[in-house]
């Protein structure tokens, strides 16, 4: 954080110009229930800076604070202490919510009362201009003070989203590593129902149901060796790989081989039959475009 010499010293701000701000003390005085007026006139025809003085007791508090304020703009001292003093009006400003615009958009009331003070009370063009100087710097250094309350909230809100976000994004993936660990027991599951298929099929040959059988016991193995392939890709993708949506579809081809094979042992009627050989053509024809794109996107 920046102390008080560190920010006077970008604002240029000299003792010089402490001195000229000191010379303008009684002047300020004169002229700080006007100005505390004039302010507060400002606020009151803004609904969302006037819902906040609805109460005339807050509001003769604030105007005492505010007069106090916009003296000590001219004391002559600006050191760590009136910065910790103005960054406890900008924590009050975060604190009730006032939204940085008003601030600002407020700065420059006080900034058009001075000026017209200034104005009013130099004829002499060369000596207002010093003195007008001197107040938009230190008019510069309080806004800045006051904004950087702003600042750090928001810094705050963005670790604290941050912070949310990624305990969200490694519970999701936790979650996700799960789901992937179930789908691999689940397969490994399904594969021995395939295996107990394949031998079940095993039996129909040596029953003398040669034809059958052996159509049966193919299409097992082909679904097996799917089987086989998927599971491999599953453990690839809880050690961190991709999944491969072509293996998902070849899992959908040979099933559906396999079915066109039993539908032909059944006799099936001719429109079951066209049925799912459409089908494994669309499929087919699935499978060759994603295998397409994915070399595509390789290269």
């Amino acid at each position: 954080m920046l102390t008080m010499q560190e920010i006077r010293t970008h604002y240029y701000f000299t003792e010089t110009d402490a001195e000229l701000l000191k010379e303008l003390f009684p002047l300020a005085q004169e002229n700080s229930q006007a100005m505390v007026e004039d302010f507060y006139s400002y606020l009151l025809k803004i609904p969302e800076t006037a819902a906040f003085l609805r109460d005339p007791k807050d509001l003769a508090r604030l105007k005492k604070t505010h007069s106090e304020w916009f003296l000590s703009l001219f004391s002559g001292r600006y050191d760590n202490e009136y910065m910790l003093t103005l960054q406890a009006i900008g924590q009050a400003h975060v604190r009730i919510k006032v939204s940085a615009h008003y601030v600002n958009a407020a700065m420059n009331v006080v900034r058009r009362f001075l000026i017209e003070m200034l104005q009013a009370s130099f004829p002499d063009i060369a000596v207002r201009r010093k003195y007008r100087i001197a107040v938009e710097k230190i008019l510069d250094i309080n806004l800045d003070i006051m904004s950087t309350s702003y600042q750090e909230e928001e810094l705050r809100k963005v670790f604290v989203s941050h912070k949310l976000e990624s305990k969200l994004i490694h519970a999701a993936e936790r979650f996700t590593y799960g789901l992937n660990l179930i789908l691999v027991i689940a397969l490994t599951g399904v594969s021995l129902s395939v295996v107990t298929l394949f031998f079940w099929d095993l039996v129909h040959i040596f029953q003398g149901n040669f034809e059958k059988g052996i159509l049966s016991a193919l299409g097992s193995l082909l679904i097996l060796w799917m089987m086989i392939e998927l599971m491999d890709n599953e453990i690839k993708t809880l050690k961190g790989g991709k999944f491969n949506i072509l293996i998902f579809i070849g899992v959908i081809i040979v099933a559906l081989i396999r079915e066109i094979l039993i539908s032909t042992l059944r006799h099936d009627a001719l429109e079951t039959q066209a049925f799912l050989a459409g089908t494994l053509l669309i499929l087919g024809i699935v499978y060759y475009l994603v295998a397409k794109s994915q070399n595509f996107t390789a290269h």
